[in-house]
């Protein structure tokens, strides 16, 4: 194929130097030359027209097309293989939108590529990027970087070694370890993706890291993040962290909004509270929320002291009220809890991180030692990251087997199960109280079922054995011998024993055992009335 010639179109002066430089023309002033629809002006040139190439010098400046401007104080350009290498302050224009600046610079017009080796800038209408090593494209305004990468942004700085980067959409494709920093905000760490420098929406791969100053690190196999509004959507693996709460957030789709801190997971969810290292809590459901909430305290603010006819006196102190937010946890379905001093189950879970409570809803059953504990509300209060007291409201029952078939058990309306030590040492029961109890002679063979029934019952244990039991003065019970015992006798109407179920380590809380559901209340209080009707008849 037949090569376009070089042409010059234009100089104030022509000479040649047969010594020095035999095969060029030498031009001066105003030199102008055109190659194909490129022109290029300079103050001198050596043009070597055999060779079909040229040396220009001084105010040089290139003009292809309306899009492409190039300039620097020295050209070398070859017509043969269309290559442009620019040196020494060179600057090049594409679209009057985006400037490439360097000391050295190719410019390969068969390829449309521009390319510099020794330290360089692309700058935009939203971004200046540098690295050491760089590569343009006018046709898809797409510019690879590499070496010592960094973009400035008027809202955050973007570091990496390698960086892909268009200045038509803003976009940055992330190839290689890559940081982003928004300054005492927010940290992005990822070594694969894409970030909109312009929306400031991303998409962020292979275990990448949000972390904010604020203590909150969210992190996962695939984030979907839109800086603006302070969302981030996960995908695989998903770790949310809150370190000032000292809590995180397991799972393998999610969402967190950095702004409300507020957030939930599903698919293997799994939130650890870890606010006390010394007792992890774990809980697991189907989903799990967590958002926090904003309340006031108050603080009073003394005043300076006066003197009044000649006596000090201090001021009334003013009130100060600090707004402050406090964490709450919501789970619904298939709720399972892990503690060491307790364990949990029930359909779904309030935590508040106020008052440190964990209340248990739907079919609620906890576990402390060898003490079961369900009702149709249970409450469990948490003082210095230890369990204080478990308090149930509803068709209460406690229970703790004995013997292969023996059972202790303590039911009513109300129920309070005092913790001392990680182990349940008191129990008051409010409200139709009921008691089975199988005492033992002190070689432990079993006298018989004692069965009793009272308006309050306040129960004692000590090491993990009852040691005496408390009725009111309007109780009534009786002794019946174990052989002689029916199941009726021997069992309360709500009792029922969900061992199966409880989780005793933490990767417990992901097994799903079937549930075994207590007998419904309503039900019970529909044959206890059935049972009054007949006494009466």
């Amino acid at each position: 194929m037949a090569q376009s010639l070089v042409y010059l179109e234009h100089s104030e002066t022509l000479s040649f130097d047969e010594r020095r430089l035999p095969d060029a023309q030498i031009l001066k002033g105003n030199v102008c030359f055109r190659h194909d629809s490129m022109l290029m002006y300079c103050d001198s040139a050596y043009f070597f027209d055999k060779q079909n190439s040229l040396h220009a010098f001084g105010h040089v400046h290139i003009l292809q097309g309306d899009s492409i401007e190039g300039f620097g104080d020295v050209l070398y350009y070859n017509g043969n293989t269309k290559l442009a290498r620019f040196r020494k302050r060179v600057r090049l224009i594409h679209n009057r939108e985006t400037t490439l600046r360097t000391d050295s610079l190719n410019y390969d017009r068969n390829r449309n590529i521009a390319y510099y080796f020794s330290g360089g800038t692309i700058e935009d209408s939203l971004n200046v990027l540098t690295s050491r090593k760089g590569q343009y494209t006018p046709d898809n305004n797409q510019a690879i970087f590499r070496g010592d990468v960094k973009l400035v942004n008027p809202n955050f700085v973007l570091t990496a070694d390698t960086l892909y980067y268009n200045t038509e959409t803003y976009q940055a494709d992330l190839v290689g370890p890559t940081q982003i920093i928004y300054d005492k905000e927010t940290t992005i760490l990822s070594s694969n993706g894409w970030y909109n420098t312009q929306t400031e929406k991303s998409k962020l791969l292979d275990r990448s890291r949000i972390i904010h100053t604020d203590g909150m690190t969210l992190t996962g196999d695939t984030i979907y993040y839109d800086k603006a509004i302070g969302m981030g959507q996960v995908f695989g693996n998903m770790q949310s962290t809150d370190s000032t709460n000292r809590m995180t957030l397991y799972g393998n789709k999610g969402e967190v909004w950095e702004h409300s801190n507020n957030g939930y997971v599903t698919d293997s969810a799994m939130v650890v509270d870890w606010s006390d290292s010394t007792m992890y809590t774990y809980m697991h459901a189907d989903t799990l929320f967590t958002e926090e909430i904003p309340y006031q305290i108050s603080q009073l603010i003394p005043k300076d002291s006066i003197w009044v006819d000649s006596i000090w006196q201090a001021q009334a102190p003013d009130t100060l009220w600090i707004d402050t937010a406090y964490q709450q946890v919501r789970a619904f379905y298939n709720v399972r809890i892990y503690r060491e001093d307790v364990q949990s189950v029930c359909d779904s879970m309030r935590y508040n991180g106020r008052d440190s409570i964990i209340s248990l809803y739907g079919n609620p059953v906890c576990w402390n030692g060898s003490n079961q504990v369900s009702a149709d509300s249970v409450h469990v209060y948490i003082k210095n990251g230890d369990i204080d007291y478990l308090h149930g409201i509803g068709n209460t029952i406690a229970i703790k087997q004995e013997g292969q078939d023996e059972f202790d058990q303590l039911a009513g309306k109300e129920m309070i199960a005092y913790v001392k030590d990680g182990d349940i040492h008191m129990i008051d029961v409010n409200g139709n109280a009921e008691t089975v109890f199988y005492p033992r002679e002190e070689d432990g063979t079993y006298i018989g079922v004692n069965k009793t029934q009272s308006s309050f019952v306040k129960l004692y244990l000590e090491n993990r054995q009852v040691h005496h039991v408390v009725f009111t003065t309007t109780s009534s019970g009786v002794m019946i011998p174990l052989d002689q015992a029916t199941n009726e006798e021997r069992y309360l109407t709500t009792f029922f024993w969900a061992e199966t179920e409880r989780p005793r380590q933490p990767g417990d809380i992901f097994l799903h055992p079937q549930r075994t559901m207590r007998p419904d209340a309503a039900a019970i209080s529909a044959a206890a009335e059935d049972d009054e009707e007949d006494d009466e008849d």
